[in-house]
């Protein structure tokens, strides 16, 4: 038999996988007295394959860079729109494939690291482009979803309850941002206020206080479990 958790090959008489300690078998379940493939001392080595997935996930993230460089530069005779590609591709590799080098990736630090690289992304682009909304849209913008954003994966992270709580509270404060985001708009792009954000924000709100007022009552909480199996 194979050990549940990190795959290692066992004997039937062990009760416990000698990596990684996990329960192997129910302690109902009759066991014949074989000996233990793995004598004390000679344990076997963890290995998980995960830096070999890593690496594989490089070269598919090289291949399509690889690909349109050369389509832009055969192409153009310069490059052109390689930029946006290698930018969008580091982004996504930042946020998707980088945490998997890590054996416990922490989303407190990752979390930020993503927003980083997606606003240096965007201050790319209004460079190349010769705009003027990085500063006064881009990085407000994405600064302030950063911060609701890891405000709630820090929370859910390091606090076992309250999650109806923190689920309230980011519905609030992305209702008073959509206010927030709507109010940039017309200040960098000149657009006339039509008051999207206003019922964007309302509906928000008012979920956020739902969320709360559950959290608050545990019988409206029991009635909702017993309703929706949750």
């Amino acid at each position: 038999m194979y050990c549940i958790k990190c795959g290692v090959k066992l004997a039937d008489t062990e009760k416990k996988c000698p990596l990684c300690d996990t329960v192997v078998c129910h302690p109902d379940f009759p066991s014949s007295n074989e000996a233990p493939l793995y004598p004390e001392g000679k344990m076997p080595r963890g290995g998980s394959g995960t830096k070999a997935l890593c690496g594989a996930v490089i070269i598919m993230f090289l291949l399509p860079l690889t690909i349109c460089f050369f389509a832009d530069f055969l192409y153009n005779g310069i490059l052109d729109w390689f930029g946006y590609v290698a930018g969008a591709l580091l982004v996504s590799y930042v946020s998707f494939a980088l945490p998997a080098w890590f054996e416990r990736p922490n989303p407190v630090i990752f979390t930020p690291c993503s927003f980083a690289a997606l606003t240096l992304y965007l201050l790319y682009i209004e460079l190349y482009t010769g705009g003027a909304w990085f500063l006064s849209f881009a990085f407000p913008v994405v600064g302030g979803v950063c911060l609701i954003t890891s405000a709630v994966v820090t929370l859910v992270r390091y606090l076992r309850r309250g999650r109806l709580y923190i689920a309230g509270g980011a519905f609030i404060a992305s209702g008073a941002f959509a206010l927030l985001v709507e109010f940039l708009a017309g200040i960098t792009f000149g657009l006339r206020f039509v008051g999207w954000s206003v019922y964007t924000s309302v509906t928000l709100v008012m979920l956020g206080c739902l969320l709360i007022y559950i959290a608050i009552n545990p019988r409206v909480r029991e009635i909702i479990e017993r309703k929706l199996f949750f």
